[in-house]
């Protein structure tokens, strides 16, 4: 068994425009003085990272990670969610993922998607330089209007959504492992790859290909009403990357899983910081301990409630408490008498 690495910080939610969130020396710096030793960098914010030199430059890489480092953290992964979430976008969604996209390609739903794929690749492409081994992608949904069965689909809309989705990311997969970099993706509500049954479906269409990843983030599983400790033993070989984010699911006579329409605040399920929700991590940590996960815990801070730099300093002292350094002997060693093959033949009654 490996122990979990962390705390680590997703950086995404706190870059801003005023010191010290609005530079690289400047949040590195910050998240250290929360007690986070990594950050997770979102390859879209040119505030912090060039994402083009960092695909053709492992001096640029080298650089951008000393500075990581003079701060006190390490870089566990680039983030490349919102260009993976433009590799696939129904078109009831495109004039509202356009924001996401570089403004030359915006009202081209062709060429957005082909920015896309180019920005995915260069991400893939950097992490190599950055000399890490995953990426945190979403898959994009073509399916996801048709989520709820009602008007009934017509016969093989999804299988071929499904079919689409594959072939669109097989040549991704396909350059990762050239590069030795795992793509994973966020099972997330909104993604075509939302649930473990999605995930199969998209994993099946694309050969069982072995750089397919899932990043488990408990919440999007308890807002769903899913089984987010059973997932982890199905799906622990899958799993490549954590994040750790709390929710609560508090169902009334007016709403549900839903939500009615209403802000985050005033949904029955809504995201809240660490140890504010109803998630189990205790028993989190001690299955992916179980089961050797030895990635990094990553912070995502979403809360409707409290702000977000107490969520940031409470969430690196909440992960550090559950990290489990794991035993490296069993607890009865004590009571050992050895090994005697002879001996264990007498006990079991086989000699003569």
């Amino acid at each position: 068994m490996r122990t979990i690495q962390g705390p680590a910080l997703f950086l995404a939610q706190f870059v801003g425009d005023g010191a010290p969130f609005n530079s690289w020396d400047g949040l590195t710096g910050w998240a250290a003085s929360c007690g986070y030793s990594g950050v997770q960098v979102p390859s879209w914010d040119a505030r912090l990272f060039d994402l083009f030199r960092a695909a053709e430059s492992k001096d640029y890489c080298d650089e951008f990670a000393g500075v990581a480092a003079d701060s006190g953290v390490v870089i566990t992964e680039l983030s490349a969610h919102l260009q993976g979430q433009l590799v696939a976008v129904h078109p009831a969604y495109d004039e509202i993922f356009d924001g996401f996209a570089a403004p030359e390609v915006r009202g081209n739903p062709k060429a957005r998607r082909e920015w896309a794929v180019d920005q995915v690749r260069r991400a893939i492409d950097a992490s190599r330089n950055l000399g890490i081994d995953a990426l945190a992608v979403f898959s994009g949904a073509l399916a996801w209007p048709y989520v709820y069965p009602w008007p009934q689909r017509p016969a093989g809309l999804i299988e071929t959504a499904f079919d689409e989705l594959a072939r669109r990311w097989l040549p991704l997969l396909d350059h990762a492992e050239e590069k030795g970099v795992d793509l994973c993706f966020e099972i997330h509500p909104g993604e075509d790859l939302h649930d473990g049954a999605s995930f199969e479906m998209f994993l099946e269409r694309v050969g069982g290909h072995a750089r397919a990843k899932m990043l488990y983030d408990p919440s999007h599983y308890l807002l769903q009403g899913l089984d987010y400790l059973a997932n982890i033993d199905i799906y622990h070989e899958r799993i490549g990357m954590f994040h750790v984010k709390d929710a609560e699911l508090n169902p009334t006579g007016r709403q549900g899983v839903y939500g009615g329409y209403q802000s985050w605040a005033d949904r029955a399920g809504r995201f809240r910081s660490l140890g504010d929700g109803q998630i189990d991590f205790g028993a989190i940590f001690s299955k992916l301990a179980h089961r050797d996960f030895g990635g990094w815990a990553v912070v995502e801070w979403e809360c409707a409630l409290k702000h977000p730099e107490d969520g940031a300093r409470e969430g690196a002292a909440f992960v550090r408490d559950h990290i489990i350094r794991v035993t490296e002997r069993a607890f009865d060693d004590f009571a050992g008498s050895g090994a005697d093959e002879a001996a264990n033949r007498r006990i079991l009654g086989l000699e003569g």
